[in-house]
């Protein structure tokens, strides 16, 4: 059985951009995309933290060190400045796989520079 699995998370990044008439996609900070494992024009799935909205689209590299999310094309009408998104990848693998695979998990502070990195989120409690 193949599974789809968290590869990666950029959380509670702040979007810096919504620009409507750029090619679709969502620009991310260079150095975000190298920690965080996400490659550029690779599927990306945003969760709107503000708004609720929830859409795809792909990375583009923005600048090394700039702290740019800019959500791009159609998808600006989902997100604006000012907005804190989670920025996730999935990756298909098998079942051996999964058994001992870790996703790469990024925080950011307001201005999406890096504040820690993790591999496993602690338990939710109830």
């Amino acid at each position: 059985m193949q599974l789809n699995l968290l590869k990666a998370k950029i959380h509670r990044a702040t979007v810096t951009h919504a620009e409507l008439h750029y090619e679709g996609s969502c620009a991310i900070d260079g150095r975000l995309l190298d920690i965080s494992g996400i490659r550029e024009y690779e599927m990306v799935h945003i969760y709107n933290i503000n708004s609720g909205h929830r859409f795809s689209t792909y990375a583009i590299r923005g600048e090394e060190g700039s702290g740019v999310i800019s959500v791009n094309g159609a998808a600006a009408h989902k997100a604006q400045p000012g907005d804190l998104v989670i920025i996730c990848a999935y990756g298909i693998c098998d079942e051996a796989e999964a058994a001992k695979y870790k996703p790469t998990l990024v925080y950011v502070d307001r201005n999406n520079q890096l504040t820690h990195t993790n591999t496993s989120m602690s338990a939710q409690a109830a």
